[in-house]
């Protein structure tokens, strides 16, 4: 099977959950939307939500897939940058106890944190404090630990850290790796939109978006954007939220609907989804039965609160997963 590193921002999820979206409103936050903020922000939202039910968990995008990739039985890999406090130990130990292998660069200070505002609906407002996360370098990353994976898994999130992206991916690259990234927000592919269009054709592989995404990036409505992607990339996929996914390689277009399911909480359904694609094609899965896996994963974890789908679901899934790979054979 193929072996897949993560590089990614390293970031301690709290997830809280609302009684009312009065509170976005009363702490100045637009629903739906992902923003930066300073350490000052963070603790001031954790303060003021200071008896709202939470939970801890590893987070960032690229963290949540190499967890879920681990638990399907890929070997997986994760370089991320971290601090010295008691944040950055849960975040280590929790990675390893998930079956990833840690690849972490510390320093000294406080961890990156993404705290996830959980309204009634299932929608989720990101309030994000980068910390370190986002200062990691590619020098700080070795030859090494890159040439022990075969295909290297990047976020989109990522472009904005002129010391890392473009480096690590002439490496990557240069190396003869494969190179799979995701999008990651429709905003990130605006502000960047002429540099992705330099860097997607010259050294992504697979590319992963969702409908918002690949129409910032093309222009086009979900299903004319993989068209125009697979020009520029051998695998793509586009995911359409409650009407599944669509993916492309080569002449090959397929659509696979959305499984049946009660959505509680959306965090984490295009980590999971990325983390079921991929492990279907290291398994040598078809490129249909590839993204059913990822919307089995997608399914399963939106039933939940939080990034993770529940250790007591992995079984069932697994079950299921070998199905879908036996059916490709």
């Amino acid at each position: 099977m193929m072996k897949i590193l993560g590089i990614g921002n390293a970031l301690l999820d709290v997830l809280l959950m609302l009684e009312s979206d009065e509170t976005l409103a009363r702490l100045g936050m637009e629903k739906g939307v992902m923003d930066l903020i300073d350490e000052r922000r963070m603790l001031e939202i954790h303060r003021a939500q200071a008896g709202l039910k939470r939970n801890e968990a590893p987070g960032g995008s690229v963290c949540n897939t190499m967890r879920a990739l681990a638990a399907l039985g890929a070997e997986a890999g994760y370089v991320g940058k971290i601090g010295s406090d008691n944040a950055g130990r849960f975040y280590e130990q929790a990675v390893r106890q998930a079956g990833v292998t840690p690849c972490f660069v510390r320093v000294e200070g406080i961890s990156g944190c993404s705290t996830v505002l959980i309204s009634p609906d299932g929608e989720r407002t990101m309030a994000t404090f980068l910390g370190p996360a986002a200062m990691l370098s590619a020098d700080e990353i070795t030859d090494d630990t890159l040439c022990k994976y075969d295909c290297v898994y990047v976020e989109g999130y990522l472009i904005s850290n002129d010391t890392l992206f473009l480096p690590i991916l002439q490496r990557i690259r240069r190396l003869g790796l494969k190179i799979a990234l995701n999008l990651s927000n429709f905003n990130v592919v605006d502000s960047f939109i002429e540099l992705w269009r330099r860097v997607i054709p010259e050294y992504v592989d697979i590319l992963f978006a969702n409908g918002s995404e690949a129409k910032s990036y093309t222009g086009l409505d979900a299903e004319n954007a993989i068209g125009e992607i697979l020009k520029q990339v051998d695998t793509a996929v586009v995911t359409i939220g409650e009407k599944g996914a669509l993916a492309g390689s080569g002449n090959t277009r397929i659509h696979v609907p959305a499984p049946a399911c009660t959505p509680i909480d959306t965090t984490g359904a295009g980590d999971n989804f990325a983390a079921g694609f991929l492990y279907g094609l290291s398994a040598g899965a078809s490129l249909e039965q590839s993204a059913r896996i990822g919307t089995l994963l997608s399914g399963h974890v939106i039933e939940t609160v939080g990034p993770q789908i529940p250790a007591g679901s992995w079984d069932e899934i697994k079950l299921k997963v070998n199905e879908y790979v036996g059916q490709s054979r």
